[in-house]
């Protein structure tokens, strides 16, 4: 490999460093393969200053490593002799800790660099001199490719010191996966300055503990916190203030004696820690590479260089959406394999099988019961070890949807790790936190088929061995094409702490109060985590073919329109971007045909007059999926274009009053990013493009919106549009119409939800709608809650719904969008109370 020109040499007078220092690093280089971090360290540094490397430990392998890098690089050489004023020194590198013997590492029990010390000494001596101080971390064996052998994950880098001989054997097993991290330099001269009046031993314990802080927050980045045996974690746990407490409440309250209280305790700690390890978890990626290879064509990933800049000095909780049990391991992969530590994983109790659920624990699962009712002493223990894990500054990642979604949208959060998180942090916030998004993209699911069962109205299959590896080897059979990760932008705690409450570090005192804001600030939390994961999502060739083909009435398009579908859509996210970190496949409308055909998505039917692209009716509902994956993405056109469904002209200021009146529903539904104002300024933008692209015209000076007669392509294209997001704005008319038709003060909220999903279940019969999520329960509870929440509707004193004739107002003005046809079908299947099972006796299929 060429190096790059090398830096000015700051000593190139002074004497060769020793031959045998050399000749070590020869014999070395043949089994050294370094990843520079950054890539372009020069960069960084100033080449006029004099530069000091230092190590966290001092070490001849790691001396060797550092040459060699700096080599490489182009850098001064750490080998050459420090001649710097009145100081000499053979090597212009020093490490801030000694081990002392051969045999055996005994700990030195000095406290600072003699090095850094007689520096100092120097530069404050000669205010003319100056010189960088470049702090390098080194790692052996921390990156694993594919042809790491089972031997070497023995020898792979830990928080432990080791002696000369494991060093030895770890550089010969993995020393081809070494990581060299440079720190930006630290400039002695301003240091001194700044502090001109402090004695100098007091500048070189700030220094060293700089230094030490740098070298372990890098450390439990790259291979995690040291947290100790799992024995240790456990008695901590028990040993803590809030769990003693719960162990005193137990016993007294069972009437049982204090010990057989910390038994059950402890039996509720070992079944929650994880039990983390380095060896395990090097082990499992060498298996989940090939494992990999086999499912995916590939696994992209975009943004994690912003993720990573981010995540420096934060304790960082990953809040992935929740599609695929493939999500745990993806995600931890991507990160070990990216040089960052694995985070601790919340995993229901229900994954802690024999065999499988230690070995999750070794690669960071902790394990929580699906409920803590009636339970107090579980739900301490829990909540504690979710601050113990804050407290260490160990990742976490947990998915705040609380379990898989079944239809492909984003669901609505749960709060109770994000609130286990937010009170940890109040009760001892000394390390940030910062919650990093992360959207997760398939082209094809694991468990697709057993989603569409589900929603159904089959029962969930309990996790079991069987289960799982008969799910395996029908896994194994199939090729689920490309998987994509797109880390969305941050979000920092403390900023929303300070907005919701800035006296909150006083309030932070006392651990066992809740204060009044906290249940606003988590619903804002929530909402904002589920916005910016919708907001970094993949649009791959899949979830265009399904916005498309299933907006036909039997999913079936002639080639030429399918082709013109999908170019406009790829335009209208290409030349409107939701967001910036949204990203779109590249593939032409072409060669996404006939990838979805190569993935078995859909079929070609040959026909003299143009070949006609179907979809048939189990796959229709299996890409009913990944439609709604990016449903929110155009949301906004699918509204404009609805209000042409039943009318060639339309003013504009109806398009946006009705747009401004429907939105908190349809975001509420979404998680769409904008308020009313910015969705109205969408929707503006979207009347241009739709007018660029000859979709819509202007009249009347463009107080006039016209489309082109029904049978032609550019209605064909408004239409395609529509029909996407048309089953919500159904959903909605079924709810309205249940109340109206009903009256005031008739229905409950549980048998309003009930008279929905019933009428839903029924019509989807009628009209074989290929969309399970059509009748989902809780996209109609969701529903009535936005309506409760903006006063549309409100509950008497019997609990029974109140509306005024605002409601009947929506009933009208639902002809815009809705035919007639649909309109009146949706009423006279609507049934009324007295016609209706009620909720107690019968409920509706969930």
């Amino acid at each position: 490999m060429d190096s790059p020109a090398p830096m000015t040499d700051q000593t190139s007078s002074a004497p060769r460093a020793a031959w045998w220092l050399r000749a070590c690093g020869r014999v070395l280089e043949p089994w050294l393969t370094i990843r520079r971090e950054p890539q372009d360290v020069r960069a960084v540094i100033d080449a006029a200053k004099p530069v000091i490397y230092v190590t966290e430990r001092y070490g001849l392998s790691d001396t060797l490593i550092l040459e060699q890098a700096c080599r490489e690089a182009g850098l001064p050489e750490p080998l050459q002799p420090l001649q710097l004023g009145a100081l000499r020194r053979p090597r212009s590198m020093f490490a801030l800790a000694r081990r002392a013997g051969w045999l055996y590492r005994r700990a030195r029990p000095r406290t600072h660099s003699q090095t850094l010390a007689q520096l100092l000494d120097a530069l404050r001596a000669d205010p003319q001199l100056d010189a960088q101080l470049v702090p390098v971390s080194i790692f052996v064996g921390r990156a694993p490719d594919r042809q790491s052998g089972w031997f070497r994950v023995l020898f792979s880098e830990n928080w432990v010191v080791v002696g000369r001989f494991r060093r030895l054997l770890a550089l010969l097993l993995n020393g081809r996966t070494t990581i060299v991290q440079f720190a930006p330099p630290v400039h002695v001269r301003e240091t001194l300055d700044a502090e001109r009046d402090v004695p100098l031993e007091r500048t070189l314990r700030k220094i060293s503990r700089v230094l030490r802080a740098h070298f372990r927050r890098v450390r439990a980045q790259v291979i995690g916190p040291d947290l100790s045996h799992r024995r240790t974690v456990v008695d901590a746990l028990l040993n803590s203030e809030p769990v003693r407490a719960a162990i005193e409440a137990t016993a007294s309250k069972d009437g049982t004696s204090f010990d057989q209280a910390r038994k059950r305790a402890r039996d509720f700690a070992w079944e929650i820690a994880a039990d983390y390890s380095h060896p395990v978890v090097r082990s499992v990626s060498f298996l989940l590479t090939s494992f990999w290879n086999k499912l995916y064509d590939g696994i992209a990933v975009h943004h994690f260089d912003k993720a990573r800049a981010a995540a420096t000095g934060h304790e960082v909780v990953y809040v992935p959406c929740h599609r695929s049990h493939a999500d745990y391991l993806l995600l931890s992969y991507q990160l070990y394999q990216s040089g960052l530590v694995v985070p601790h994983i919340a995993a229901g109790v229900n994954l802690n099988l024999p065999v499988l659920g230690p070995l999750l624990r070794r690669g960071g699962a902790f394990f929580m019961r699906r409920s803590f009712k009636g339970n107090a002493l579980y739900a301490v223990v829990f909540k504690e070890y979710m601050a113990q894990l804050i407290d260490r500054g160990a990742p976490m990642e947990y998915f705040i949807e609380g379990t898989r979604s079944r239809t492909g949208r984003t669901l609505a959060p749960r709060f109770g790790l994000l609130s286990m998180t937010l009170r940890a942090f109040l009760r001892a916030p000394r390390r940030p936190v910062l919650f990093q998004p992360v959207y997760i993209g398939y082209e094809k699911l694991m468990e697709g088929k057993s989603y569409i069962g589900e929603l159904s109205g089959q029962p969930k299959e309990k996790e079991s061995w069987f289960a799982l590896i008969r799910g395996v080897r029908g896994v194994l059979r199939q090729h689920y094409g490309h998987v994509a990760l797109n880390f969305g932008e941050p979000i920092e705690l403390t900023p929303l702490l300070d907005a919701a409450s800035p006296d909150w570090r006083q309030a932070s005192s006392d651990p066992d109060a809740k204060p009044e804001w906290l249940n606003g600030l988590l619903d804002q939390l929530g909402e904002k985590i589920l916005v910016n994961i919708n907001r970094a999502t993949d649009v791959n060739p899949v979830n265009l073919l399904a916005l498309a083909i299933l907006s036909t009435p039997k999913h079936a398009m002639a080639e030429a329109d399918l082709l013109a579908q999908l170019d406009l859509v790829k335009a209208l996210l290409t030349a409107m971007p939701y967001s910036d970190r949204v990203t779109v496949t590249p593939l032409a409308p072409a060669d996404i045909i006939a990838y979805g055909e190569r993935m078995g998505w859909i079929g070609r039917i040959k026909h003299p007059l143009g070949d006609v692209l179907t979809c048939d009716g189990q796959n229709a509902v299996l890409l009913s999926y990944f439609r709604n994956n990016v449903l929110h993405l155009i949301a906004a056109a699918a509204w404009v274009a609805c209000c042409f469904l039943n009318n060639r002209r339309v003013a504009r200021e109806t398009i946006l009053r009705l747009g401004r009146m429907i939105y908190p529903f349809i975001q509420a539904e979404l998680f769409l990013p904008w308020d009313e104002d910015g969705f109205t300024e969408r929707m503006d933008a979207i009347i241009e493009f739709f007018v660029e692209r000859g979709l819509l015209a202007h009249v009347d000076e463009g107080r006039i919106l016209a489309r082109e007669p029904g049978q032609s392509d550019s209605a064909f294209q408004l239409r395609t549009i529509a029909h996407s997001m048309l089953q919500a704005f159904e959903r909605y008319y079924i709810a309205i119409a249940a109340l109206v038709r009903n009256g005031p003060n008739t229905l409950s909220g549980p048998e309003l939800e009930n008279l929905c999903t019933l009428t839903a279940q029924r019509l989807s019969l009628l009209h074989e709608l290929n969309a399970p999520e059509f009748f989902d329960k809780s996209l109609f509870r969701g529903f009535i809650q936005k309506l409760r929440e903006r006063r549309v509707i409100w509950p008497d004193q019997n609990g029974k719904l109140e509306f005024d004739a605002a409601l009947e107002d929506i009933v009208r003005d639902a002809k815009v969008i809705l035919s007639r046809e649909i309109r009146h079908g949706i009423l006279k299947l609507t049934p009324e109370r007295r016609d209706a099972l009620a909720v107690q006796d019968k409920p509706a299929t969930d």
